[in-house]
């Protein structure tokens, strides 16, 4: 009678559960249905995969998520440790000159601009000036080097290494530079120059005028070959010696707390990030709680700029079509020049081969087949998300626990930074890499390559970070009018699966994407 009685209540119980799934599925669909019946519908394709995901996810709301999503392959990960801070070379004099260098692009390209300066002073024997960040028509931001990061910590660390000033003496700054060859600009230079190329080319420049001003400087600085100290001094540059300014950390901290909840101590990475103002992330002492909210960052680099420069469609038809040639013909001349001169590779042919930036409802889609449940804590980063929140419907409307920066902190903790995209961009950036876990939309995105290599550098194996191959992921997105969700699943799964695996930096990659280098890190085997 018993056993009746439990068996009644265990079926009445499952009866229950599953009603509520499909309750909630039911539920999920309609909402999307009603959201891809605007004129300009954003689901392009992916209606019928999108409603496929709502009814897995109802379904699912009471499994236990796959174990490998919030973890790393933790014992050929924790292996390696930071030891970039390690020094074995005497100061250097800077008697050559004075390096002047202002670089371009946003807040993460600035970044690795920086620290490719910091090395060129150091192999040109010259004194650095404090880098410049020059103005973009695109990011519209005219913050500087000591809005971003601290200026005399990183002056004073890097004092045993290369000699730094915060501006040229008073008989050079009279100086003509351009009437006078000093101005180089990253026209001059070919992207990823090697050494050799600065030794021949600038350092002459340098020896006859004393100064020498490197213009729109970036990725002008190949990762190979160079010498073992100087990789190292530009892993202790990127992993040391930039740290945010106060106001960033102190918001940036704001930000984490809000994102952790019930956090009793600080995240792994919180030192690195926010330095001082750490513990304000956790939760007062004797106040009990729920327990700490995990999260995952997601980038989504969706902006306009991206989208545009891709050259691929979103399908938003003719309409987008117009944007997007519009914004091109302004921001970006030279590729439509490019476009009215040469034959390029169609839409449909950049996608085959992974060219072309996740969009968000492919991004809510691989999230949904990696095994991510509906309530799933996501932190969205980006700036302004092309298509505005619309685009973002089918993520809002799978996954209900997402925010961003923008609807955790208030309209006035957040004035402060207001028209400084890139401070915004170093708040993302403190988001994203203090993370449980990391998604990246798009590998050639600086950001997540800079963030996934910070968690790399200091999150001891213990920080996964989901890299899709856009490839492979092309391929099954193409099916997406036929196959099963099961299917799909599997393939996603797999896909990601295959770039979960530790590797040392392959040869001439990024240090500051892949820091499991002799250079940057140090192994216990």
């Amino acid at each position: 009678m018993l056993s009746s009685l439990q068996d009644h209540g265990q079926r009445q119980k499952l009866s229950i559960v599953n009603s509520s799934s499909v309750s909630a599925s039911v539920s999920v669909k309609k909402e999307l249905k009603k959201l891809g019946k605007g004129k300009r519908s954003q689901f392009g394709v992916y209606g019928r995969m999108l409603a496929l995901a709502a009814h897995a996810l109802a379904e699912g709301q009471n499994k236990r998520e796959p174990k490998d999503l919030w973890h790393e392959p933790v014992i050929p990960a924790s292996s390696w440790r930071p030891c970039a801070d390690q020094r074995s070379w005497e100061p250097n004099g800077g008697n050559n000159g004075y390096l002047v260098v202002t670089a371009n692009g946003g807040m993460n390209q600035q970044r690795v601009a920086v620290c490719n300066a910091v090395v060129l002073a150091r192999l040109l024997n010259a004194t650095l000036v404090v880098p410049r960040f020059m103005y973009s028509s695109v990011w519209r931001d005219v913050s500087q080097f000591s809005d971003i990061y601290q200026e005399e910590y990183f002056i004073n660390y890097l004092t045993p290494d290369i000699r730094i000033v915060k501006e040229l003496p008073n008989e050079l700054q009279s100086l003509d530079l351009e009437a006078i060859h000093s101005v180089v600009t990253d026209v001059d230079i070919p992207k990823e120059s090697k050494p050799s190329f600065y030794l021949k080319n600038i350092l002459p420049i340098l020896l006859r005028n004393r100064v020498v001003h490197l213009l729109g400087f970036g990725n002008r600085l190949a990762f190979d070959p160079l010498t073992f100290q100087l990789q190292r001094l530009r892993c202790r540059c990127n992993f040391h010696a930039l740290q945010f300014t106060p106001k960033i950390q102190q918001t940036g901290a704001l930000l984490l707390q809000r994102l952790r909840k019930h956090a009793a101590q600080p995240g792994p990475l919180d030192n690195y990030l926010v330095g001082p103002h750490k513990d304000s992330v956790v939760k007062e002492k004797g106040v009990r709680s729920a327990k700490a909210s995990k999260y995952l960052a997601l980038h989504l680099r969706f902006e306009i700029d991206m989208v545009a420069h891709s050259l691929c469609e979103f399908g938003g038809g003719e309409q987008e079509r117009q944007e997007l040639e519009a914004f091109r013909e302004i921001h970006f001349p030279a590729l439509t020049l490019l476009q009215k001169t040469t034959k390029l590779p169609s839409p449909a042919e950049l996608r085959s081969e992974g060219l072309c930036p996740l969009a968000p409802e492919e991004a809510v889609l691989m999230l949904a087949a990696l095994g991510f449940n509906r309530k799933t804590h996501i932190f969205v980063a980006g700036a302004q998300i092309y298509g505005g929140t619309q685009r973002l419907a089918a993520l809002n409307t799978l996954y209900p626990y997402l925010v961003t920066k923008e609807n955790l902190l208030s309209a006035a903790e957040l004035e402060p930074f207001k028209n400084f995209s890139s401070q915004l961009a170093a708040l993302d950036f403190i988001g994203c890499t203090a993370a449980d876990a990391f998604a990246m939309t798009d590998s050639g995105s600086q950001l997540s390559s800079l963030v996934s290599g910070y968690r790399i550098y200091y999150g001891g194996g213990k920080m996964p970070t989901i890299r899709p191959n856009k490839r492979r992921l092309a391929a099954i997105f193409m099916k997406n009018s036929t196959i099963e969700w099961k299917v799909f699943e599997q393939r996603i799964r797999k896909a990601v699966r295959q770039t979960k695996h530790v590797q040392s930096r392959p040869k001439g990659r990024s240090v500051y994407r892949y820091p499991r280098c002799k250079e940057c890190m140090c192994t216990t085997d």
